[in-house]
């Protein structure tokens, strides 16, 4: 059965629930079907992919750009005004 994008939204849990205990779950917009939910381990054997966020190495990878990074941003110069606010009269509403 597929899903309209409303219902896979408000009923979430049991979509991730058929998912894995099912199969694959199709998810619908106006008719077109525009997404599959799958359980992460049809997933893994579909794609020989182990996708669990390693955070140890997402910090190592991003150290090494890390210095691209810097001379990057070394480059940007935000250049301001050195002349002094205008003055603005408060007044009260009224």
């Amino acid at each position: 059965m597929p899903w309209q994008v409303q219902e896979a939204k408000q009923r979430l849990s049991e979509l991730l629930r058929k998912a894995e205990l099912e199969g694959p779950q199709f998810v619908t917009r106006h008719g077109e079907e525009v997404a599959v939910v799958l359980d992460i381990a049809h997933y893994r054997q579909l794609t020989g992919v182990d996708v669990k966020f390693d955070f140890k190495l997402a910090l190592t990878e991003f150290h090494e750009y890390d210095e691209l990074l810097a001379g990057a941003l070394d480059d940007v110069v935000a250049e301001r005004g050195f002349d002094l606010p205008r003055e603005v009269e408060l007044g009260v509403a009224t």
